[in-house]
């Protein structure tokens, strides 16, 4: 049995692996070998039950629930009874409504973590994951970006990007369901799988090396974008093996508890955390104000969404948002948290926005950049002794500045940046290091045109941002960048790296990204 067997092919899939629509989905053949499985939540306490939800071909299956981390912990190995069960086709929107297939109540001794659950039968595996959140707060709080997970999965056909939706079978889905499985790269990251940032040749047709690889593999053309695997776990892997002790909660978590923050001081976000809720905004800002303190490597702080009120669903209607959503309230408008009607600026919370930066490394999008931060005020307590001087690029070789960034309007004077006036802040800003980005992937003619990013997204926020599509505006909408700053506010701050590929530079074990990470993440902040 090969992924390929769970290939599909959409119904308007144009066969290529960059604007092709493919997916993993079950077989409809009850006698094809397959077995798939989700989890009633994404996230638990100790004592709270486990619900498993599953369908497979085979009378039993393996179910393993195994602790992540550089040396995974197997904690249950069970045999459960399964039986065949159909896949509803708007399963990405409304689950898959499989039957209940066991229960475990987690145990008190259990370490919070991200927990695997492998299911296995003869010719078939399949992998989920829940958070389980720490009974006694310990260490620094990794806020899992489980709201990105849920926009980026693909199985069953949609999500919030492509999809199988709509009255003619081919729209992304503005509401997408947790009782599915997750995609196949989410939770494990694909062996020999590229990274997203690459810079095609000039004067070429640009290429995307990670989705070419999903396509030829039979995996989430995602893989790369969002998930466990890409971004949270590598980066806790390195937390690991420096005795840098984390606990674990996910975005849906800080979403329903106010309280969630109260008992740590400081938390972490890591990867990729495009998609927020209003609440979760709510929630972290009371926190940070009051002292806490949040470190940032991450980008793409961009859109709202709304959950459902047990959590099982989130909606996002992006750029069709101010025509089909339904709230009545425009401030909980499902689209940019810097669109005129939702009032509320993404640099309040972060220092930062996802649509004063966005693309670097990859397309034409400041693909030949340096492919680090240059760093600008070397004597910030961040950097300071880290080696790195005024001009000096911090994260070049591992591509740590990519494949999203997060910036900010920005002035310079004697060749310092400090942030705009009328930005939107809410405290004080140093930015520390800076490096150029856009929305708008550049071309000299059809022969290194890219028609899978291009203008589109420029005009978009030009639109959306500045009020009309003009030279002008769509300068502005494509001229971004991505920052390193401290944000202090109120009592407390943040110190954002604002990039997705931040933790490239732990994985390649780049001694200085390293000293700097380490630097933030357990040394004190001064103001």
């Amino acid at each position: 049995m090969t992924l390929q067997d769970f290939f599909v092919a959409g119904p308007y899939d144009d066969g290529e692996a960059v604007t092709g629509h493919y997916y993993e989905m079950a077989s409809a053949d009850p006698t094809h070998p397959q077995v798939w499985g989700y989890t009633d939540k994404i996230s638990y306490s100790a004592g709270e039950t486990l619900i498993l939800h599953a369908m497979s071909s085979a009378p039993t299956a393996r179910v393993e629930v195994l602790r992540d981390g550089m040396h995974p912990e197997k904690l249950v190995d069970v045999s459960v009874a399964m039986t065949f069960e159909a896949t509803p086709e708007d399963c990405s929107v409304s689950g898959c409504g499989w039957p209940e297939r066991y229960r475990l109540t987690l145990p008190a001794d259990w370490i919070s973590g991200v927990y695997v659950v492998r299911l296995t039968v003869q010719g078939h595996q399949s992998e989920h994951m829940f958070a389980l959140k720490a009974a006694k707060p310990r260490g620094i709080l990794m806020i899992l970006a489980t709201g990105t997970w849920c926009a980026y999965n693909d199985w069953g056909g949609s999500n919030h990007y492509q999809g199988i939706t709509g009255p003619h079978r081919a729209e992304f889905a503005p509401v997408v369901s947790l009782h599915r499985p997750w995609a196949k790269g989410f939770v494990r990251w694909p062996q020999d799988a590229p990274r997203i940032p690459h810079a095609s040749p000039l004067l070429s047709k640009p290429r995307y090396p990670h989705m070419e690889f999903a396509r030829a593999k039979g995996i989430s053309k995602k893989y790369a974008s969002s998930g466990w695997g890409a971004f949270e776990r590598p980066f806790a892997l390195w937390c690991e093996a420096q005795g840098i002790a984390l606990s674990y909660a996910t975005q849906h978590d800080l979403h329903a508890n106010p309280d969630l923050l109260d008992s740590y001081t400081r938390a972490l976000i890591v990867g990729h955390d495009e998609y927020w809720t209003w609440e979760m905004r709510d929630h972290l800002d009371a926190w940070v104000e009051k002292g806490g303190e949040l470190a940032r490597f991450a980008g793409n702080f961009f859109w709202q969404t709304r959950l459902s009120g047990d959590l099982s669903q989130q909606t996002c209607y992006k750029y069709a948002a101010p025509q089909n959503d339904p709230t009545p309230d425009p401030t909980r408008l499902t689209s940019y948290w810097d669109h005129p009607q939702v009032q509320r600026p993404a640099v309040a919370s972060m220092g930062l926005t996802g649509t004063m930066g966005v693309y670097a490394g990859w397309s034409r999008c400041a693909a030949h950049g340096s492919g680090g931060f240059a760093i600008y005020r070397p004597d910030h307590w961040s950097v300071k002794d880290s080696g790195l001087g005024y001009g000096d690029v911090l994260g070049a070789a591992a591509k740590i500045f990519g494949y999203e960034v997060d910036g900010i309007d920005y002035t310079m004077t004697h060749g310092l940046p400090f942030a705009a006036e009328g930005a939107g802040l809410q405290g004080d800003l140093t930015i520390v290091g800076l490096s150029p980005a856009t929305t708008l992937a550049h071309s000299t003619g059809p022969q290194d045109s890219d028609n899978f990013i291009g203008h589109l997204d420029a005009e978009e926020v030009a639109l959306v941002v500045f009020g009309a599509v003009t030279p002008e505006t769509l300068g502005r909408a494509s001229r971004g960048n991505g920052c390193m700053v401290e944000y202090r506010r109120g009592n407390g701050a943040v110190y954002n790296a604002g990039s997705c590929e931040w933790v490239a530079g732990l994985i390649a074990r780049d001694a200085v990204v390293e000293r700097v990470t380490k630097r933030i993440l357990t040394g004190a902040w001064q103001g």
